[in-house]
């Protein structure tokens, strides 16, 4: 069995992010979305909750698992089972980066193998961070998100307003 494990942040997820899980799941038998704990990035939603969007925009994908993981991403992916890391790519940025993380995980661990999938190009100026600030000042979401998780997006900008004053 193919299994490959695709971590990111995904706060939230958006339709780059889904535009990947959707690829990688016809490559693979099983693709596990991992939430990824990073305590130099301010998180706007929980663990929880990004687990529970990736759920939702996922729900008819049968090959796709969600699960969350801290620590060494290839111990992570070595506990699963999995001998494949799929990285998305939208820019050269991202490459210099990814690559980099790529040597690092093939010198920790040589029999894991790190895929790169360049985003759709209508999605390559979307990351999760634009999301939150056109979300924070009130923008329109249609079209960078899924539509099933858009309300959750506004709901959790209202909370963090009212919880600041």
């Amino acid at each position: 069995m193919k299994i490959a494990v695709y971590p990111g942040s995904f706060d939230p997820v958006t339709n780059g992010h889904l535009d990947i899980i959707e690829r990688a799941s016809k490559i693979f038998d099983k693709v596990i979305v991992t939430v990824m704990k990073n305590s130099n990035k301010v998180a706007m939603f929980t663990v929880e909750e990004r687990m529970e969007l990736l759920r939702k925009v996922t729900k008819d994908l049968p090959n796709v698992e969600i699960d969350w993981g801290t620590g060494l991403l290839v111990n992570y992916v070595k506990k699963k089972q999995a001998h494949f890391i799929i990285k998305g790519l939208r820019a050269v940025s991202d490459f210099e980066y990814e690559f980099q993380m790529a040597l690092v995980n093939k010198k920790l661990e040589p029999k894991i193998e790190t895929l790169f999938l360049t985003t759709s190009s209508k999605y390559s100026y979307l990351s999760s961070s634009v999301v939150k600030e056109v979300a924070s000042l009130g923008g329109c979401l249609k079209e960078l998100v899924p539509d099933e998780i858009i309300m959750d997006i506004v709901r959790k900008v209202r909370e963090i307003r009212e919880t600041r004053g």
